[in-house]
């Protein structure tokens, strides 16, 4: 009987009340809330991207409706007396000059304007270039693109990997 109580008390010991760590299904909760949260902040860095590049690229079409207006006004101004009145807006107030004083000053901005506008066009690019590797890096699909693809490129993916599915591995975005 005293070896009875003495096997009772091994078993109690290791088993002792509470566990050591958190049960399968709580780590599975745990990484599923990791993961939706990874995958939050993707989105979210993927559509701050997009956003970007959507106002550089806004700003770039502003800017040359802005030369198309300089180009206009200096084309109209070349065929009028140099010493004839003219009127800008300058910083929201409307100056008087003569059309020799004005047409140096416009050909001068569109210039910058140009250069600002190029410069842009050098940022999208690489803007471009970067929401492509981010897209690539995190498997970031937009919603209607390649849906028709999609069944290969899943096929592919399987075979590569031998068997296996990434299915939680994409970011799909809208």
């Amino acid at each position: 009987m005293a070896a009875n109580s003495s096997t009772v008390s091994k078993p109690s010991n290791n088993t002792g009340g509470k566990q050591s760590g958190p049960s399968a299904e709580q780590v599975g909760l745990y990484n599923e809330a990791f993961c939706n949260f990874v995958q939050s902040n993707v989105v979210a860095a993927f559509q701050r991207m997009r956003s970007e590049q959507r106002s550089m690229a806004s700003k770039a079409a502003e800017l040359e409706m802005e030369i198309n207006e300089h180009s206009l006004v200096i084309e109209t101004l070349k065929d009028v007396d140099p010493t004839r009145k003219c009127f800008r807006l300058v910083g929201g107030v409307l100056v008087e000059r003569t059309v020799k004083e004005v047409l140096p000053a416009l050909g001068s901005n569109k210039e910058q304007i140009s250069k600002i506008v190029e410069s842009l066009n050098t940022q999208m690019q690489i803007k471009g270039r970067e929401l492509t590797e981010y897209r690539e890096k995190y498997n970031i699909r937009l919603v209607g693109e390649g849906e028709e693809g999609q069944g290969k490129s899943a096929a592919s993916s399987n075979a590569g990997e031998g068997g296996r599915s990434k299915g939680g591995a994409g970011v799909l975005v809208s």
